[in-house]
Order: C-alpha cells, then sequence, then structure tokens
C-alpha cells in the first residue's frame, strides 16, 4: 500500500472566524452559558385546559411542552424560570387549576448549544475535497456528550470547514476515546461518509494501535481474541466481557501481537476486527493486562503516563472516491514515548 505519511505534511488548521462566535468559548464557561442561554431563551404563555385540572405542574408542561422532557421542564422550574398567575412558582408539584395561566422561560439545554463551531488547532496529516485525517491528542472530546458539550473535535470541524454543518456529526465516521491519541478519518461530503461506514461496517479500514499494558506477556506472542462486549452490570460507566446468553452485548474481536516485554509490562499491537465501546481496554483488562493508566478497567499510573497508554498508532484504507490506497502513522505522542524509555523499551518502527 502506498505510504502517504511522507506526502502529507501536518496542516495546523485554525481559520479565519467570526469574533462573535469566538466570544463565548473565550470566556469563562459559566458566564458563557448564562450569556447564550439569555440571548437564546424563549418565553412561552400556555392557558392550563381542563384536561390538565389537578395535575402536577412537571406533567402538564410535558404534555403542553412536548419539545423538551419532563426532567428538564422540572429543573427550569426548579430553578424559576415559570411563572404562574403572574407569580413565581418553583415546586414541580404544584396542582394546576383550569384557566391558570402559566408562563415558563425555555432556556437552551446544554445539549441544543453544543453543535456551534470553536476554532482551535487540529494535526492534519492529510486533506483532500473528499475526507481528512486528523492525529488527535490525548485528553481531546471526539463528540459532544453529557459533561463535554463544547471543545470537542466536532466544534473543531464546524469551524474549519463550512461543509461540516451539512454532514452528520460533522462527517466524524469513528471515534476515540478522550484520553486515546491518534489517528481518525473524517468526512467532507455525504458520500465519502456513507463510503467510509460502509467499509468500516465491512472490516475494510485498518485500525491499528500500540498499547503500554501491565504485567509481562506470557504465552503466544500472537493471540486472536473473540470476547463479546456489553454494558457492565456493576457498573454502568463500564464495559466488560459478557455471556451473549445472559445478558446483552455484542461480538468484539482483536488481534493482539507482543512487540516488546518488560518486567514491568509490555507493549503490545492491537489490531481492531470490530469496533465495540473501549474494546482494547476491555479485551486487555479481562485477559489480565489492563492498560497503564486506565483506572476504569484495572490499570494504575506508572512509567510517567497520566492518561491510559493507547494510540491509534496506524490507519490504512481505500480511498472511497478516488480507489487510492492510503496508509498513515502517527508519531508516538511525548508522554508514550517517555514511558517506553522509562521501561527501556525500544519505540517500534
Amino acid at each position: 500500500m502506498a505510504n502517504l505519511l511522507n506526502q502529507a505534511r501536518p496542516i495546523i488548521s485554525a481559520p479565519p472566524f467570526s469574533p462573535d462566535a469566538l466570544a463565548a468559548p473565550e470566556a469563562d464557561d459559566e458566564l458563557a452559558d448564562e450569556a447564550a442561554s439569555a440571548a437564546d431563551a424563549e418565553w412561552r404563555a400556555l392557558t392550563v385546559p381542563a384536561t390538565h385540572h389537578g395535575d402536577r405542574l412537571d406533567r402538564a408542561l410535558a404534555a403542553l411542552v412536548p419539545e423538551f422532557s419532563r426532567s428538564y421542564l422540572s429543573q427550569l422550574v426548579a430553578d424559576g424560570a415559570a411563572r404562574l398567575n403572574g407569580a413565581a412558582v418553583a415546586k414541580p408539584a404544584h396542582k394546576l387549576r383550569a384557566g391558570d395561566r402559566l408562563e415558563i422561560e425555555l432556556r437552551p439545554t446544554p445539549m441544543s448549544q453544543a453543535f456551534v463551531p470553536q476554532a482551535m488547532p487540529l494535526t492534519v496529516l492529510y486533506e483532500d475535497e473528499h475526507l481528512a485525517v486528523i492525529d488527535k491528542p490525548a485528553g481531546l472530546v471526539v463528540h459532544p456528550a453529557p459533561g463535554h458539550w463544547s471543545g470537542t473535535l466536532l466544534n473543531a470541524l464546524l469551524a474549519r470547514d463550512a461543509r461540516a454543518a451539512q454532514l452528520p456529526r460533522a462527517g466524524i465516521v469513528h471515534r476515540l476515546d478522550k484520553d486515546t491519541s491518534g489517528l481518525l478519518v473524517v468526512a467532507r461530503s455525504r458520500a465519502t461518509m456513507d463510503a467510509l461506514v460502509a467499509r468500516i461496517g465491512a472490516r475494510q479500514v485498518t485500525r491499528e494501535y500500540l498499547a503500554l499494558a501491565h504485567r509481562p506477556w506470557r504465552g503466544p506472542a500472537e493471540r486472536e481474541i473473540e470476547a463479546p462486549i456489553g454494558r457492565d452490570v456493576r457498573n454502568r460507566l463500564r464495559m466488560a466481557v459478557v455471556d451473549l446468553a445472559r445478558q446483552p452485548g455484542k461480538p468484539a474481536q482483536t488481534r493482539i501481537e507482543l512487540l516488546r516485554n518488560a518486567e514491568q509490562g509490555c507493549l503490545l499491537r492491537c489490531l481492531l476486527r470490530t469496533g465495540r465501546t473501549h474494546q482494547i481496554r476491555v479485551h486487555l483488562a479481562h485477559l489480565g493486562h489492563p492498560l497503564v493508566a486506565d483506572a476504569l478497567y484495572g490499570g494504575a499510573p506508572a512509567a510517567g503516563m497520566a492518561r491510559q497508554a493507547l494510540h491509534a498508532r496506524r490507519l490504512a484504507f481505500e480511498h472511497p472516491i478516488t480507489g487510492q490506497a492510503l496508509d498513515f502513522q502517527a508519531p508516538l505522542p511525548a508522554d508514550l514515548a517517555a514511558a517506553l524509555a522509562a521501561w527501556r523499551l525500544q519505540s517500534p518502527r
């Protein structure tokens, strides 16, 4: 396969952007949220119909303002965003009467403010009119989610490429965990996005990772792990290897190759056959080799690593439009390179 690593020069991208759009992200987070809410809030005036006589305030609101969830409307009431017959009301359980005049300030949800452009530097290893390959640093969230509604890769893509706003998820076709570094491909057109999604589903995209794990590797130097993954019933924040006959899950397959062994642990090459949530982290923990510094799955800080020691090093696929063979490698980030040196492990080529 043609290696384009030397042909595609890294681009540090921070394109021109509207000062108005930049004002909120650069301000204090809480102040920015308040400013956005004040600018975009809508007061909705309602008259309680006879069908909701005697209902709780939050229950009636959920029926009368169906575009918001009952839990969110309850929170608005508790936050002082509602008035009943001209007076403030802060109890979601307040009982209503037919004919009551109800006013509520419909403030934007954090989710509704997530999909906004935010210019930030991105290292782009390759780009054409159809797609881009990005070397994501550890610590960057890929897609907005609870707790991370801004400052994500999606926000950056919206800022650097006007066409991203026309694509689902701004062209993101696969993800890396926040603390995993390395390569991602993103689409710049709908045709490219559909084709990339299909190729990933058909296992026609090579996704290779470097993993620094606890405990020296024992047994065969190469191993194929087939172990279904589902939600951990004891901790909903985790995934786990599951018995599909007893609980929900999906088949998951990872190829693991030993690269280097040390007294403290091992350096592994992991090739994804499937793409389940936290797949490599779960499979290695299941084998008794949790990633260094991966506290969620039993790893501990070591060799100076403060985040899970996982790096998406190589990405290879056939260009979905031109048919050209593309093959990229991302250099080791500084923290992982230092960790290998601390354990006296030679960096792989």
